[in-house]
C-alpha cells in the first residue's frame, strides 16, 4: 500500500517520546506523530494523550525521500464547513522575566515608521549601539589602566 501525503489512515500507537508518538499505519510501516500534531491546545506529556496500542486516526502531512513519514492526528478531525480548529495555546514562557518596555525598540525601526509613538523612554536601535560603544569604550580603559601596574608580578627580576 503506497502512503500518500493527505490520506487519513488508522493506525495502532507502537510508541511514545518525549517529542511526538509512532504510529505503526497499514502495510507495516511507521509514521510519527509530533507532539504539535497531537492536539489543538497545548500537550505539555505526550502520555496525558496518548497510550501504547493506543487505535488513532491519523493524516498523512508529509513522506520524505529517506522513508520518513509525518502525521498528524489533530488534521485527521473532520470539522463541519466553515469551522476553523481552536487556537493553539501559547507555551508558557521560558523564563520568568517579564517583558520590560525598555527590551522593545522603536516600534517598527528606525524614524518611527510603524506607526508607533516613540515615547520618551524609547531607544531607537542606533541609540543602543552607540550607548553599548560607550559603555564597553569605558569598561576598556578603565581595565587597562587597573592592569598597567600589574605587570611583572611579586617573582624574581629577569636578567
Amino acid at each position: 500500500m503506497s502512503i500518500e501525503v493527505g490520506a487519513k489512515l488508522q493506525g495502532k500507537v507502537t510508541g511514545i517520546t518525549h517529542f511526538g508518538a509512532f504510529v505503526e499505519l497499514p502495510g507495516g510501516v511507521t509514521g510519527l506523530v509530533h507532539i504539535s500534531e497531537i492536539a489543538d491546545n497545548y500537550v505539555k506529556d505526550v502520555k496525558d494523550h496518548l497510550k501504547l496500542e493506543d487505535v488513532v486516526t491519523v493524516k498523512v502531512i508529509n513522506v520524505d525521500k529517506d522513508g520518513k513519514i509525518g502525521l498528524s492526528i489533530r488534521k485527521a478531525v473532520d470539522r463541519p464547513e466553515g469551522e476553523q480548529a481552536p487556537q493553539q495555546q501559547q507555551r508558557p514562557p521560558r523564563n520568568d522575566r517579564p517583558f520590560r518596555r525598555e527590551d522593545r525598540d522603536g516600534g517598527g525601526g528606525r524614524g518611527g515608521r510603524g506607526g508607533f509613538d516613540r515615547g520618551p523612554n524609547r531607544l531607537t536601535f542606533e541609540d543602543k549601539v552607540s550607548r553599548f560603544l560607550k559603555d564597553s569604550e569605558e569598561r576598556i580603559s578603565s581595565l587597562k589602566k587597573n592592569t598597567e601596574g600589574k605587570r611583572g608580578g611579586r617573582g624574581a627580576r629577569r636578567v
